[in-house]
């Protein structure tokens, strides 16, 4: 299983995530010139050059063209670009769920609907770039895994078309939501939006792998800073194992004086604080008194809240939480495209064999009440879709 790791410990931007790409020899100049040419947009010419940073020797790009460099472009005219280029199927799809995802972040932010939304910054050839780039490198590679080490955001503030903002900006900050991230003190933008969003499409698991890296990149950011080097590391290899393991906290209570209709609340009240997985099991506790036991799986970092939310919501007064290991299917998230609409379905996978296929439910519920169509029929049309997936070589997937 092919696996890569980004140390964002002086975070991530998407022409970071590039060059670190380009210094791994994973992909080419002149492979990322042709394919960001395909745009439509006339001849874009990528230049690698090597720059230290802080006694780090790492790759920083710039991109040249004689194109229109304005910086403001609606969502629609930048899809619009994407869906009519000469890009493969697949690379536009990509590219468009990584805008996708910055547009519906941007008009979170700014209480718009998501056609609605007017990119400043984002919309400059640079940025389209940076996407673009990412998106046929990722589709090139076929890394089967990704993971990630905690984001290092910096602080501060920074200048945008809306004036003078927080680190992380808030689009940033809404597309790292559920992710770890921190800041060192560092005071500048270590996430840009582009890099976010890039980060959110890899959807990687925040953990060191067990590995056998075979190819080291390092991109440099355009800052040179003073108290490290501003650099993305990457590392790909091959895993040593077909299984992944992990250690995980359970979190269990016994309640037999609450009423049951709670729990659907207190079940969605755990999942929003951090938990992975919440079940309740039927017990007989003491003088034959029939109860609940609660169970709950975390990371570390979410025992505390967790348990503060058991005691707020429910009528138990303690709880007891111990590690456990775990081994688990590798898992990659792959968009399908059914007659309905897009879905996202979760593959399990056994080292490059697909062994189990899980539409994910948010999307095929949202789908189900755009459309009025039946649940299960989403599913089944999301499944069949996905099913096609497992016919292809895994390097197709």
């Amino acid at each position: 299983m092919k696996l890569a790791y980004l140390d964002c410990s002086s975070g991530i931007a998407g022409d970071m995530f590039l060059a670190a790409l380009l210094d791994a020899e994973l992909i080419t100049a002149q492979f990322l010139s042709e394919k960001l040419s395909q745009l439509g947009l006339g001849p874009v010419r990528v230049h690698a050059e090597k720059v230290l940073r802080q006694g780090i020797a790492a790759t920083h790009l710039r991109f040249e063209t004689s194109a229109d460099s304005h910086d403001h472009r609606h969502w629609s005219e930048i899809r619009a670009l994407i869906e009519q280029s000469a890009l493969t199927a697949s690379e536009k799809a990509r590219a468009i769920a990584i805008f996708r995802a910055l547009a519906e972040a941007e008009a979170k932010i700014h209480g718009v609907s998501t056609d609605d939304v007017h990119f400043h910054e984002l919309g400059a050839l640079d940025s389209i770039f940076d996407i673009v780039g990412a998106a046929v490198a990722i589709e090139a590679l076929r890394i089967d895994r990704w993971y990630a080490s905690h984001i290092n955001v910096g602080s501060g503030t920074v200048e945008t078309a809306h004036g003078r903002l927080p680190v992380p900006a808030p689009a940033t900050l809404e597309l790292l939501k559920d992710f770890p991230i921190y800041s060192s003190g560092i005071e500048t933008e270590l996430v840009t939006p582009t890099g976010a969003a890039i980060l959110k499409a890899l959807a990687p698991s925040f953990a060191m792998p067990k590995a056998r890296p075979s190819q080291i990149g390092y991109g440099a950011g355009t800052k040179d800073l003073s108290a490290q080097p501003n650099v993305l590391r990457l590392l790909v290899g091959d895993s040593d194992t077909a299984l992944e393991s992990d250690e995980t906290i359970v979190i269990e209570t016994e309640i037999d004086d609450m009423n049951p209709e709670l729990f659907p609340h207190v079940q969605q009240k755990l999942f929003e604080h951090g938990a992975k997985s919440v079940s309740a099991q039927n017990i007989l506790m003491k003088k034959g008194r029939p109860g609940l036991l609660i169970r709950v799986l975390c990371d570390a970092a979410s025992v505390d809240k967790l348990c503060e939310t058991l005691f707020r919501e429910t009528t138990t007064l303690g709880a007891i939480y111990y590690p456990v290991q775990r081994k688990k299917l590798a898992r990659k998230i792959v968009e399908v495209h059914t007659q309905y609409g897009p879905v996202r379905v979760k593959l399990g996978l056994l080292g490059s064999e697909i062994i189990n296929i899980a539409p994910e439910y948010e999307d095929c519920k949202k789908l189900a009440e755009e459309k009025s169509i039946a649940l299960k029929e989403i599913y089944r049309v999301a499944t069949e879709s996905a099913s096609r997936l497992v016919s292809l070589p895994p390097d197709r997937v």
